[in-house]
């Protein structure tokens, strides 16, 4: 009984990293190449190629370390890289990328008026 129990909780711990590991995936997919060079957070490619294998690894469990160095690379792009490219390509939460305040004419200084 008390195994059944472990390999349940086993079971749906490996499904939460593989959710959380195809969402870093299509997050990953979404952002724009330029975004992550201005980041200076690697490439898009490379972290396609990374969260790609550990969403893999994860399909198909091979070995626990590899899993564990997977959701390690996880974490990496969720905490760092993801915020730096998100600021950058201007995807902050609510109101659509803009502070909360400004206005469409804002520019990343300050207001924008047009050159006049």
């Amino acid at each position: 009984m008390l195994v059944q129990g472990f390999n349940e909780l086993l079971w749906w711990a490996s499904m939460a990293l593989l959710v959380f590991s195809v969402f870093a995936f299509v997050d990953a997919a979404i952002r724009r190449e330029d975004a992550y060079r201005a980041a200076d957070k690697k490439t898009k490619p490379f972290w396609l190629i990374v969260l790609g294998l550990v969403v893999a690894v994860n399909l198909y469990p091979i070995m626990f370390f590899l899993q564990i160095i997977g959701i390690v690379a996880t974490i990496v792009y969720m905490v760092d890289v993801r915020p730096a490219v998100k600021q950058i390509s201007g995807g902050g939460g609510r109101g659509g990328g803009r502070r909360s305040g400004g206005s469409s004419s804002d520019g990343p200084y300050g207001p924008y008026n047009g050159g006049r």
